[in-house]
């Protein structure tokens, strides 16, 4: 009997589906052996040696695990294909006492009986260089989290954390909320003309004054421009007919992936995260037992093998016709620092359709399963083309553009159309009619209207993965964990899909900006990224990476801590008074959280806990039904919003009552202290004696 080692329990069904009868696979349930939780455990003296001790809830399942071993004629380890999972397995070969050089090791990056034969007949040493890899990142991180936590504890407020990526991913979060704040909106005015020619209608946008592109900036230049047109001829001055492609998308990566799932599905990273180890590890379909559906998820490869590669395309054929594969296969590129260790995600069979698992899929398996397998088709369909005409037209000085664009062959888009941000407010051209030039065009309308510039939009967990993978900090594995542990300990809030990052999450960038600015950045931290992936490719020694950020850290630690600078809040005087001499309580911040302590201190030394008032709703949310409750913004204004943040998006400025507008069916909204009206049509009516508002929420 053979034993394989595995990671998840999840999978120990679906692999024993394709190793037969004379292996046994046993699940370690994660790590076995790390640093522990409750020491710093890195000899600093001693070339960073790491001090790894058993994990005390695992002795039980290693004790089994020893037995199991023992019994058996190999033991084959075949944890997770990347870093994390080859470091795991030389921890496991460790408790075991098998030698890391030996073919001990075996990974696939599907769990289907192809990948796994393949797999079992080509047994690997533990590769060192990974393992090595991770430990450098797992050393740098415990020094980051032990060393410069304590001293934010110290300095602002305490039990704060601090990471090496997870400060940068909230730095980026930060300094995109200043730069909202500090943008200053410029007003401009757009003149566009309204145009019917054989019942279709088009518009047309002013554009230049003479020779020079216009800019609008106020009502009294837009009106001057509509009194010169006001008699003015529209006479089409210049035709332009072109052709457009638009090449397919590549495969998932990871970050790709969720950011399409909450762009597309509304996943949160948490959930796309879960659904996706599900679809990898396997689940239950029906008449076939457990089957793993999807690649290994964490990859930041757009590669994939050939066999997929031509079964995609069969099936496309099958389906849509020879026209819709190009003549070659597409092949996509990946980024410059990728680390390419697998291919990218796709579905492990294309036989195996989203319809004919849809009835055993949770709900978000089944999105999340049907986004990936319908972007890996798309991925090996030809171009989309367009058809395209751009008019110039002549109004006296003045010239104005229409634009039509009409899809002549759909190729990748007949399966999926890519989300990009301009799909919120912006639809592609629709077609004009036919037209000639020095024809004069009827004009119905022109309008002039008042708008405004916007300043950049808030992240979201999908943009802010975006970013991180452009600017190189952090990788595959670490996104989703990295970002949910923002809002987890409340340096972030949720507002909708946007991330809005807390006073105390603006209190810890600016301390770090004024301490650590050296390390806790976009350039040094994506830095390091590159030299932990020379490690991996044997270029550098682990140590030596680990001892150039230590000897840059330490000093910066040592300054920090010995400044007087501290930024944390100011005691705040209560209505409460202390019951033992009469003076007011005071709110303060401990290790523990908020509590009340007699203003009177050291004369008097009484504390107690603080309960926070308990926040009344003021009605139910007309999307979901649960409870709406007033907030402020960041400038103190209130608005209301549901309780279900993350959720659902419902935000009004106006109190919802609860009931419905007669009129209409939308909701209705209490306006000021005696008027009701609707939050969409033209209906209000007068508040009734009687009202479940509160007025003092």
């Amino acid at each position: 009997m053979k034993l394989v080692v595995i990671e998840a329990p999840a999978k120990r069904d679906t692999l024993k589906k394709y190793l037969g009868n004379g292996y046994e696979v046993f699940a370690t349930k994660g790590h076995i052996r790390d640093l522990p939780a409750k020491s710093f455990s890195i000899d600093l003296n001693n070339n960073y040696e790491p001090h790894y001790e058993i994990n005390p809830d695992k002795k039980s399942l290693i004790a089994d695990l020893k037995r199991k071993a023992a019994a058996a004629d190999e033991v084959l380890i075949a944890t997770d294909p990347d870093r994390e999972g080859e470091a795991i397995s030389w921890h496991v070969a460790h408790v075991l006492g098998l030698d890391p050089n030996d073919k001990c090791r075996i990974q696939f990056n599907e769990i289907s009986k192809k990948a796994v034969v393949k797999a079992l007949e080509e047994p690997r040493a533990i590769d060192l260089n990974l393992v090595n890899a991770q430990q450098a990142r797992r050393v740098m991180d415990r020094i980051v989290g032990y060393k410069l936590s304590p001293i934010l504890s110290k300095k602002i407020a305490p039990k704060l954390s601090a990471g090496r990526v997870q400060s940068v991913a909230l730095k980026l979060v930060v300094e995109r909320e200043i730069e909202i704040e500090n943008f200053q909106k410029e007003e401009y005015w757009t003149v566009t003309a309204q145009h019917e020619k054989n019942k279709i209608k088009f518009k047309s946008a002013l554009t230049n004054h003479k020779t020079k592109k216009i800019k609008i900036s106020n009502r009294e230049e837009a009106d001057k421009v509509l009194a010169d047109l006001k008699e003015a001829d529209f006479v089409v001055e210049n035709i332009k007919k072109s052709n457009t492609k638009s090449h397919a998308p590549a495969p998932f990566t990871t970050s790709t992936m969720q950011q399409d799932a909450l762009n597309k599905l509304g996943m949160s990273l948490k959930k796309t995260t879960m659904a996706a180890q599900e679809l990898y590890e396997g689940v239950e379909i029906k008449g076939e037992g457990k089957l793993a559906l999807i690649t290994y998820i964490r990859t930041d490869s757009t590669r994939v093998s050939v066999e997929a590669q031509n079964a995609c395309r069969d099936f496309v054929v099958q389906k849509y016709g020879k026209d819709y594969i190009p003549e070659k296969p597409n092949i996509y590129a990946s980024k410059k620092n990728a680390q390419d260790a697998h291919e990218a995600i796709r579905p492990i069979s294309m036989q195996m359709t989203p319809d004919m698992v849809k009835d055993s899929l949770s709900k978000d398996n089944y999105r999340l399963y049907k986004l990936i397998y319908e972007r890996f088709i798309a991925s090996q369909m030809s171009e989309a083309q367009y058809s395209n005409v751009n008019v110039t037209i002549k109004a006296n000085d003045y010239t104005f553009k229409a634009s039509g664009k009409t899809l002549e062959f759909a190729g990748f888009t007949a399966v999926y159309k890519e989300f990009t941000e301009e799909d919120k407010e912006k639809q592609d051209s629709g077609k004009l009619p036919q037209l000639s030039e020095n024809e004069i065009l009827e004009v119905f309308e022109i309008k002039e209207e008042q708008k405004f510039t916007k300043p950049p939009a808030r992240f979201t967990e999908a943009s802010l993965v975006k970013a991180m993978e452009e600017k190189g900090i952090g990788r595959p594995a670490t996104y989703a964990a990295t970002i949910t542990i923002l809002t987890a300990r409340s340096y972030c809030t949720k507002d909708g899909k946007s991330l809005v990052p807390t006073e105390l999450g603006r209190k810890i960038i600016e301390y770090l900006d004024k301490f650590f600015s050296g390390v806790i950045n976009v350039k040094f931290t994506a830095h390091m990224e590159n030299r932990l992936d020379d490690i991996a490719e044997n270029k550098d020694e682990w140590q030596s990476v680990v001892d150039s950020f230590w000897n840059g850290f330490k000093g910066l630690l040592k300054n920090a801590d010995a400044s007087s600078v501290t930024m944390k809040s100011a005691p705040v005087e209560t209505e409460e008074v202390c019951e033992l001499c009469g003076h007011k309580m005071l709110l303060r911040e401990g290790r523990y959280g908020k509590f009340l302590g007699c203003s009177n201190f050291p004369k008097c030394k009484n504390v107690k806990p603080f309960e926070a008032p308990e926040k009344k709703a003021v009605g139910k949310c007309p999307n979901c039904g649960k409870n709406v409750f007033a907030l402020k913004t960041k400038r103190g204004k209130t608005f209301f919003a549901c309780e279900d943040r993350s959720g659902c998006n419902f935000m009004s400025w106006d109190a919802p009552t609860g009931d419905l507008c007669p009129n209409c069916g939308k909701y209705l909204v209490k306006k000021g202290s005696k008027l009701i009206r609707c939050s969409s049509c033209d209906f209000k009516t007068e508040v009734q004696a009687e009202t479940n508002f509160d007025e003092k929420n």
